[in-house]
């Protein structure tokens, strides 16, 4: 460091311009993780029409097949508001958060009006965004290796294909990947837009304001000043606002999506232990339901349960706050679903994974139990079954 100026370093490198040095954005463990998402993405796509021929004892549908068979369910709907975007002869339509559908459309407008491929053409590269993040997000407060097995956990997990087909996952995990980093790192700015878009594009965006705020409180305790750019977190439920828009848009009530999800799914607000409750009543219930699906809900449930107690004692404040308050917003319900997707966005659970990277044992357990889940759920998926 300079003596004159102790803020200033003493031989600065100078800057090269940026044509010159665009790829040293990505460092050697970056492009690693790049790797293995484009791996795992293309032997998912090809396990996927294998086992989709197999169990169902024909060909795949269409020209695109290996893209059709996982357009199911909630992607059904994603590529309707992309295409033909919300009106009031599709009122459910206003259930889904319309940044990914949106995204989907711009690309479209390039790729020839192919709304199917446009939706994997940003979970694809959501997917590599995503990865590379979280990478970084961990390595802030661990080593290389932690961060590279957190990584390895995440990209493996068994409800990880949704980060590569036509779902908002890929998409929002790396806005919230984006927004935490940007926080941590002192651009307020950056984390309250990404935060913003983040919130447009799902429910759980919410849970970003007082995880910024847990982060803000982190860096006062240690700098004892305050700081101004804080004040960025106020913008995060913009991206609410446009939500309520839409709903208010198409159905005259800002807050219909509340009243939809009542009707479609019977689902109120409860304490966690009604749905953890009711959870288990459904183990006693239809021997298939209660094996393939039942059980996952609960079982994912209690591993999100764990591992948020474990981050307020691991991990940085930041990171625990996430995971706690989307564990209550998934459980906080008269009966859980979709446990085992939400859990996904709980990336705490990769963090912890990854500090078992040492250990010879758990690192194999963990990656061939991920597998084999990820290979039962993928292939049951594709063959239009609910998988979560």
């Amino acid at each position: 460091m300079s003596d004159e100026n102790p803020d200033v370093p003493a031989a600065a490198e100078p800057v090269k311009p940026l044509r010159k040095r665009w790829w040293l954005f990505l460092k050697t463990e970056d492009w690693i993780v790049v790797a293995w998402v484009l791996s795992i993405k293309i032997l998912l796509f090809v396990f996927g029409a294998k086992s989709f021929r197999i169990l169902e004892d024909k060909p795949l549908p269409g020209r695109s097949g290996w893209l059709e068979i996982w357009n199911r369910w909630d992607s059904l709907h994603y590529l309707q508001v992309a295409q033909f975007g919300y009106n009031p002869a599709g009122v459910m339509k206003a259930w889904f958060y319309p940044f990914f559908p949106w995204c989907t459309r711009v690309v479209a407008f390039v790729a020839g009006h192919n709304y199917l491929v446009s939706a994997f053409i940003v979970s694809g590269f959501a997917s590599v965004a995503a990865a590379i993040l979280l990478r970084r997000i961990v390595q802030f407060d661990h080593d290389v290796g932690t961060s590279q097995w957190a990584v390895w956990f995440f990209l493996i997990f068994p409800t990880a294909y949704y980060l590569h087909i036509g779902y908002a996952e890929s998409l929002f995990l790396a806005l919230v990947f984006g927004s935490i980093l940007a926080a941590i790192s002192g651009r307020w700015w950056l984390a309250g837009v990404l935060g913003a878009l983040s919130w447009m594009t799902r429910a759980n965006g919410i849970i970003l304001l007082p995880t910024l705020a847990i982060e803000a409180i982190h860096q006062w305790v240690i700098t004892k000043r305050w700081n101004w750019r804080w004040l960025w977190i106020a913008i995060v439920p913009a991206g609410f606002a446009v939500y309520l828009f839409m709903n208010w848009k198409v159905t005259g009530d800002p807050f219909a999506f509340l009243r939809m999800r009542k009707q479609l799914f019977t689902m109120e607000g409860a304490w966690p232990w009604v749905g953890i409750r009711n959870a288990i009543g459904n183990l006693r219930g239809r021997p298939k339901y209660a094996e393939l699906v039942g059980a996952h809900e609960l079982y994912f449930a209690v591993l999100g349960f764990v591992c948020m107690i474990l981050s307020w004692i691991k991990l940085r404040p930041v990171h625990a706050a996430w995971i706690t308050g989307n564990w209550f917003l998934i459980a906080s319900v008269t009966f859980l679903v979709s446990t085992p997707r939400y859990t996904l966005t709980m990336y705490p659970v990769f963090m912890l994974f990854g500090l078992l990277g040492r250990s010879r044992l758990w690192p194999a357990v963990i990656t061939v139990w991920s597998l084999l889940f990820l290979a039962l759920f993928s292939s049951m998926f594709v063959r239009s079954w609910w998988t979560f």
